[in-house]
């Protein structure tokens, strides 16, 4: 019974934040993204728009604490890159259009040799950043220890 109420919870909660996780992982060459050679890395992207609930912004809070925390020489060398993006604003169309987002949503992306791959772990954001931030904590830096391997 609790799990079938956990269930309806956070189906309301994706509903609410009108989530578009469409995407679960692909490949993206990057000259249709970006037009100069950049080094490879692992980034964090959090997409937001003007509009959030508690746990669109518990999302953003303990992704970047993890990260922050966990990956401070990564983050200043430029391995990792945390990336907060709001979608409202028209400078940020295109990214929004690549990664298919319409609300608040959680990619952990790796770019080597000038190729993308990326997860959307927004279902998973959805179902712990607020309820069980250490299992959510544990479960961003396990990825991203894994793609910065």
């Amino acid at each position: 019974m609790n799990r079938l109420i956990l269930a309806l919870i956070i189906s309301c909660g994706l509903t609410a934040c009108s989530n578009n996780g469409t995407k679960k992982s692909a490949s993206i060459d990057v000259e249709q993204t970006q037009p100069q050679e950049q080094k490879d890395r692992v980034e964090v992207l959090y997409f937001h728009s003007k509009q959030r609930c508690a746990t669109c912004m518990a999302i953003e809070k303990n992704a970047k604490e993890e990260v922050e925390a966990e990956f401070a020489d990564e983050l200043k060398n430029g391995t990792l890159v945390f990336r907060t993006i709001d979608i409202s604003e028209p400078k940020n169309e295109a990214i929004a259009e690549k990664y298919e987002v319409t609300w608040s949503s959680l990619f952990i992306s790796k770019w080597k040799a000038g190729k993308e791959t990326y997860e959307n772990l927004t279902e998973y954001a959805f179902a712990n950043a607020r309820t069980a931030p250490a299992t959510f904590k544990n479960g961003v830096a396990e990825k991203v220890r894994t793609l910065l391997k």
